[in-house]
């Protein structure tokens, strides 16, 4: 072996050149050399791993193998093989300069240690990737579990990268490491929250990838998208990205609506504010009236049957109309709008359906409407909720009821006001 590495330095000593050129002319020969048959053998062996895949790609309805490619796997391994043959060809090459031996073979070890994590970082890009393909992780934070994983593996190669370099033991490092924990918890305080974050997110089903959310306290109102270590990123309705630390969703409150996407329906809840002074009792002519509505005409028959008896049996004096029993123009009204809203097409039959008076305040009472539409489609949502408040409003002045709204003389004075200051 020495006369093969040495012939290049024999022949140039013989032919009159110094002993300290021709040792670096030897050198540089073999280093050219050995960078050649590194590229080579390099290049063979991506081949041959990037045809193995291709081959299994075919053989295997998974689409594992094709994940592991595009995450460039079989291109990172395949620079094993040359790696190894430079480590083992450094101590020829370098034989005359053992200074220079030590320092190429020192960088070799750690490219081989940054290589490994390359490889590690492809196999689990390439896990992330396929889990993403499985409907049954596919909303679950993978990319969290992942980083996790990497943020040790590149502690631990730095770790080895600076045993190598100051030629310690590994354990004495890491024992002059616990020195420095409290600078190394500083600066990966926001990694260690989200670590900690992203673990009970997970565990506790808080939020997974295509969940609704509203955050008001960082104006996130739309999908999530992706959750990281460190941050979640919601795609808003006005397809902006908000990015919310990932900490935040524990420490902070937000509204998940997966649980009417998941549900029969969407809630509708909305209120009419009747005015105080339109409401009164009906008297025999406005109840024959009101009649003709179909909606109501079966309840009202019932209705002023029982009240007429009930007078009746009381022997109540009817010239004043708010003796015995009677009914008003709200509750024929607020029954009206039950009965139309159970029968409409849109809403969902075997949820709660209700039109409740809420308490009077000094705009008026308020005459709610609490169903739920069975499309949870925002656009058809908003059109039935919309269709029923159209035909709502259009109702209010067959009862004779007006709705309450701030007198057009009152709004030009405030905004004279607003004006003179």
């Amino acid at each position: 072996m020495q006369r093969i590495t040495h012939w290049l330095y024999d022949y140039l000593i013989a032919s009159g050149l110094s002993e300290t050129t021709s040792k670096y002319l030897n050198m540089l020969a073999l280093l050219l050399v050995l960078i050649i048959i590194a590229f080579i053998v390099d290049f063979i062996v991506r081949r041959i791993l990037l045809n193995i895949f291709s081959g299994f790609a075919l053989r295997t309805k998974s689409n594992f193998d094709d994940i592991l490619v595009k995450n460039k796997l079989p291109r990172n391994i395949a620079h094993i093989i040359p790696l190894i043959i430079v480590l083992e060809a450094t101590p020829i090459v370098f034989s005359d300069f053992l200074f220079i031996d030590a320092i190429i073979e020192k960088v070799l070890q750690v490219f081989g240690i940054i290589l490994a994590l390359r490889i590690v970082r492809s196999f689990l890009n390439s896990l992330k990737d396929y889990f993403k393909t499985k409907p049954r992780l596919k909303d679950k934070p993978i990319d969290s579990y992942i980083q996790v994983f990497m943020i040790f593996i590149w502690i631990a190669g730095i770790i080895l990268a600076f045993a190598v370099i100051t030629e310690k033991s590994v354990w004495k490092f890491m024992t002059g490491l616990g020195a420095i924990s409290a600078i190394i918890i500083l600066v990966f305080k926001d990694t260690i929250l989200g670590f900690v974050a992203s673990i009970q997110v997970s565990i506790n089903d808080m939020v997974r990838i295509g969940d609704w959310i509203t955050f008001e306290k960082y104006g996130a109102d739309g999908d999530v998208i992706e959750i990281n270590l460190a941050t979640v990123k919601v795609q808003n309705f006005d397809k902006t990205i908000t990015t919310i630390p990932t900490y935040a969703l524990i420490s902070d409150s937000f509204k998940n609506w997966r649980g009417m996407t998941s549900s029969d329906g969407r809630r509708i809840k909305r209120a009419l504010i009747i005015k105080q002074s339109s409401i009164k009792y009906l008297t025999p002519e406005s109840v024959e009236s009101l009649k003709g509505i179909t909606l109501i005409t079966d309840y009202l028959n019932n209705q002023q049957e029982k009240i007429n008896e009930y007078n009746t049996s009381k022997n109540i004096d009817k010239t004043i109309l708010i003796n015995g029993r009677n009914l008003t123009n709200i509750g024929v009204f607020r029954k009206y709008l039950d009965t139309y809203v159970n029968e409409h097409t849109g809403i969902n039959e075997d949820m709660m359906i209700m039109v409740r008076q809420l308490a009077p305040t000094s705009q008026g009472v308020p005459l709610e409407i609490y169903a739920f539409s069975s499309d949870k489609r925002w656009a058809n949502y908003e059109y039935i909720m919309a269709d029923i408040f159209d035909h709502t409003l259009a109702s209010v002045p067959y009862f004779e009821l007006e709705l309450f709204e701030l007198p057009s003389n009152l709004n030009n004075d405030s905004n004279s006001i607003k004006l003179l200051n």
